[in-house]
């Protein structure tokens, strides 16, 4: 077993209840019922790095921290491709940055389900345009770092634990960070790490992070995105979701982050 000790959101479609605590209780904040299948615990996820700069070594730490799970493991690959287009791969997440304008958005996760219901492919997208000197409020690297944490951990099937803005100490809020000193919600907390306990408890009959084959991803335009199906608002920002029928089955799902 791992210890868990802190290291230095599209999805395609699984879940639920979250098993007694000691207090203090916490609510469970999986994302719908969507996990990846796989047939053994820990299982390896590949998230393909397109990033640059600093993002780079944020990946590297998220990966990390995300790893100290007991059910999951992370490693970073050399992803091929541009990051201005980010195109999805099968069998593992894409993580980017770029500038992508001024879309609304400071990330995006988003994951592919099979006909199963299964996640088979996903990508981060951080943009650039609002983690700029322009937009000082969200220009710092631990804001950097929480919002890297929390796309990817969107990507496992995680939602966010609380949407008041408050910090719970998870990457997996909505605070926001102010400088770089300020380092809470950086990372998964305790509960993050048993609610991916509890999505991935049950095992599957195959595995869906085993594939490599390109395929093409949903463009930055929203009107691919699909139908609106959630919004969430807070004195610290939106949040929405989209979902897409692609047919035969297969869907994809967006988790949008808004910048105020």
């Amino acid at each position: 077993m791992k210890k868990y000790l802190r290291s230095v959101f599209s999805i395609s479609m699984a879940l639920v209840a979250l098993a007694a605590s000691p207090s203090p209780t916490y609510a469970t904040h999986a994302w719908s019922t969507y996990h990846w299948a796989r047939t053994a615990n820990p299982f390896t996820l590949k998230l393909g790095d397109l990033t640059s700069g600093t993002w780079t070594g944020l990946l590297t730490t998220a990966s990390a921290d995300w790893s100290l799970s007991t059910v999951l493991d992370t490693t970073m690959v050399t992803a091929t491709g541009r990051a201005r287009t980010c195109r999805a791969v099968d069998g593992r997440v894409v993580v980017c940055n770029w500038n992508y304008g001024r879309t609304g958005y400071l990330g995006i996760a988003q994951i592919w389900l099979d006909n199963t219901g299964h996640i088979y492919k996903g990508i981060v997208k951080n943009n650039d345009y609002y983690f700029s000197t322009s937009y000082p409020q969200y220009n710092n690297e631990s804001n950097k770092l929480h919002t890297m944490c929390q796309e990817v951990g969107h990507t496992f099937g995680l939602d966010h634990q609380s949407t008041d803005g408050t910090s719970l100490d998870t990457c997996m809020d909505y605070y926001t960070n102010t400088s770089n000193a300020d380092t809470v919600s950086t990372y998964p907390n305790q509960h993050d790490y048993d609610q991916l306990e509890t999505i991935y408890t049950h095992l599957d009959a195959t595995n869906s992070a085993t594939n490599s084959v390109p395929q093409a991803g949903i463009t930055n335009d929203p009107s691919q995105w699909g139908r609106l199906k959630l919004v969430r608002r807070s004195g610290q920002g939106v949040s929405s979701t989209y979902e897409r029928d692609l047919g035969a089955g297969q869907k994809v799902v967006t988790l949008v982050i808004w910048a105020r």
